[in-house]
């Protein structure tokens, strides 16, 4: 059995006690909670704050602790996902300071997983960005080693439409590039939270990675993606992502989670899974979203 939870950046609106109190009321075991600097949003499921890390003292942490206690909900990783490689530098300097400070935040709150994006130079190529990686990252996974947290990377590529074009902005994207990244790494403290959608729509194998990089699975995102045959047939896998499929909950694309699952524990994976909340079919109005989410548990429930 895998402790299952969501990701709270679809409940943008609700503070930290109401989320956890949602959690709670409807037998969720855990929650990703978002972590992102108060401001205004820059995309969809970003600007979520309902943990402002910059304002956690002592007696917050305590407060926040007591509370999981009291609701019985546990808090399975903090979650920022900016691009640390941003071609601006005064941008990738805040995101990356801002990183650290949530890494700080899970070590103090106990919380073993930070969850984010490599991120990625979007006008230069892979062994560009490869290089920005080594001169930017080790910082930032240092501090992860002292506070002895680890890093879990989403396999997003955040490219979707025109706005992340030409290249998308994380070049985690695939198992040949994980690899790479680890290579240079070369310790324990960077791994996968790995969401097995990505691959759905990049035309890939979502099973293999859970073998190949079973000591990597440091946290689980449950979103399923369906792909328009039609609409692939027509535009091409060079046209903007969204052309030819859609970001849907578990159990609305194409992944055969049976089998994702039966995979899952032939990885020796046993943390938590938590489901990320993407789909448009669902998100008109919070009754909607609501609906959604309680459907998806129920789904998946049946696996997990």
């Amino acid at each position: 059995m895998y402790d299952l939870g969501f990701v709270s950046a679809i409940f943008a609106d609700k503070t930290f006690e109401e989320v956890i109190d949602f959690a709670s009321d409807h037998g969720f075991k855990c929650v990703e909670l978002m972590c992102w600097p108060l401001g205004k949003a820059e995309r969809r499921y970003a600007g979520v704050t309902h943990i402002d890390v910059d304002a956690l003292d002592e007696l917050k942490i305590n407060y926040i602790q007591s509370y999981l206690r009291k609701k019985n909900v546990y808090i399975s990783g903090l979650g920022y996902y900016p691009n640390p490689l941003d071609a601006d530098e005064e941008k990738r300097t805040f995101y990356i300071n801002h990183i650290k400070k949530v890494i700080s935040a899970a070590a103090l709150l106990n919380i073993p997983v930070v969850n984010t994006f490599i991120g990625r130079h979007q006008m230069l190529g892979l062994k560009e960005n490869l290089e920005l990686f080594q001169k930017h990252w080790p910082s930032i996974i240092q501090h992860a080693g002292v506070n002895k947290v680890k890093i879990g990377i989403e396999n997003c590529p955040m490219f979707f439409s025109t706005d992340e074009w030409p290249n998308g902005k994380n070049i985690a994207i695939s198992p040949d590039i994980w690899q790479q990244l680890f290579d240079v790494e070369g310790g324990e403290h960077l791994g996968l939270n790995y969401d097995p959608s990505h691959l759905v729509w990049q035309q890939m194998d979502y099973l293999l990675p859970l073998k190949e990089f079973s000591e990597k699975l440091f946290h689980i995102h449950l979103k399923d993606a369906k792909v328009y045959r039609d609409k692939l047939n027509r535009v091409g896998i060079l046209a903007t992502p969204l052309e030819y499929h859609s970001p849907k909950l578990p159990g609305h694309g194409d992944i055969n989670w049976k089998t994702f699952f039966e995979s899952l524990r032939k990885s020796g994976y046993h943390g938590p899974v938590v489901i990320e909340f993407e789909d448009k079919s669902y998100e008109s109005n919070e009754a909607l979203i609501i609906q959604g989410l309680l459907e998806t548990k129920t789904f998946v429930e049946q696996y997990c």
